[in-house]
């Protein structure tokens, strides 16, 4: 093991069991060891979702090993390594990414042990994340990132970012798998529905690094005013929710290729679903990767008769998380500095839940600063 002297106990905070009222606490445990496969990160920055209530106080029936150290994805440095990594060392900055893939078998993965191959992963080797001062993570879930282009002034060639501006990162990878899913191009159009929350907001940023067009849907106007303002490749449509009307509103800016969709759970039986589908072109693509739980209403014979593609995606591959990096290296994906971000010390995790849960929108971004 390759390391930096780590001392023997830190802080993280553990969830006891999912009640309502989230039976978790900062406590003092054990640094964990590096071991082959694995390296030991110090946290420096890690995202709260706006959702992350629902998850721990067991609205969302998220399946749980109980107690464990929760976590999401982070910006962080490595201080230890196992025997085997040859491209890791103690030192670099890195993202931590929170999907965890089984290393025998690529059907297997978690955020969260719905089969009994990702409880297996989630109750073993990885059940502690990042919410603690340190964290033992999969080699391959840590990404370098060029600390001296991303983080140096723009004078001497860097991008000028700050850590918490990287902390964007894992809301553009989500979006980003969709959009290399269903294979969008330069110079295509793509409606990004809605785009007014946490992910369909990130989405039109990628799309738009891609070299795409955006069609921006959504109920909220002066969030889609701003969607609008960033760019004049992004097209905007307040939803009516009526099917034709919709319809016609989007078609008007021409030929569709694409659509993807970020529904929350509650959208169900919304109707920009079959909207959007019903607006693509002859053999148009569809990317389904929002988090409706139930049957969506669609039009069989209209999707047959037109060769539309429709594609479910969950997350993205590694190969996703490398070429973001690579856009967002490049310049052509901004990180928006004039995001508004919010840190709280790991002991304040509640309010940085609650300042999350109000944050669904664009524009604020939580975390976590163990």
């Amino acid at each position: 093991m390759t390391s930096y002297g780590l001392p023997e106990t830190h802080r993280a905070l553990v969830l006891s069991s999912t009640q309502k009222d989230i039976d978790a606490k900062v406590q003092t445990i054990p640094v964990p060891s590096a071991t082959p496969g694995s390296a030991v990160v110090k946290v420096i920055l890690a995202s709260v979702l706006p959702y992350a209530r629902e998850v721990y106080d067991g609205t969302r029936q998220y399946p749980m090993p109980l107690p464990y150290v929760m976590g999401s994805s982070a910006i962080a440095r490595i201080v230890a390594v196992g025997p085997d990594a040859v491209k890791l060392a103690p030192g670099q900055l890195v993202l931590v990414d929170s999907y965890v893939r089984s290393r025998d078998d690529p059907d297997v993965s978690f955020l969260a042990g719905y089969t009994e191959g990702s409880k297996r992963l989630m109750r073993g080797e990885w059940r502690d994340w990042t919410y603690a001062e340190y964290a033992k993570v999969p080699l391959e879930n840590c990404f370098p990132l060029d600390e001296e282009r991303l983080l140096g002034p723009i004078e001497k060639g860097g991008l000028g970012y700050s850590v918490e501006n990287l902390t964007q990162i894992p809301r553009l990878l989500v979006p980003n798998g969709g959009l290399k899913d269903i294979n969008l191009q330069a110079g295509e159009t793509i409606i990004i529905a809605p785009a007014t929350g946490m992910f369909g907001g990130r989405a039109v940023d990628v799309a738009l690094a891609m070299g795409a067009k955006a069609i921006a849907v959504g109920r909220n106007a002066k969030t889609l005013e701003k969607l609008a303002s960033m760019n004049d490749r992004v097209k905007t449509v307040q939803l009516t929710m009526h099917v034709e009307t919709d319809v016609r509103a989007l078609q008007k800016f021409g030929p569709i290729d694409a659509f993807q969709d970020w529904s929350p759970p509650e959208a169900g039986v919304s109707t920009h679903i079959r909207s959007c589908i019903q607006a693509l072109r002859v053999g148009g693509r569809a990317s389904l990767m929002g988090g409706i739980t139930g049957d969506i209403s669609i039009n069989y014979a209209s999707i047959m008769f037109r060769n539309i593609q429709i594609r479910g995606n969950f997350m993205y591959s590694k190969k996703d998380i490398e070429s973001l990096i690579k856009m967002v290296l490049a310049g052509v994906l901004k990180l928006g500095k004039e995001n508004l971000v919010e840190s709280f010390p790991l002991e304040r995790w509640l309010d940085a839940f609650k300042a999350a849960e109000e944050s669904t929108s664009l524009g604020k971004q939580i975390l976590l600063a163990p």
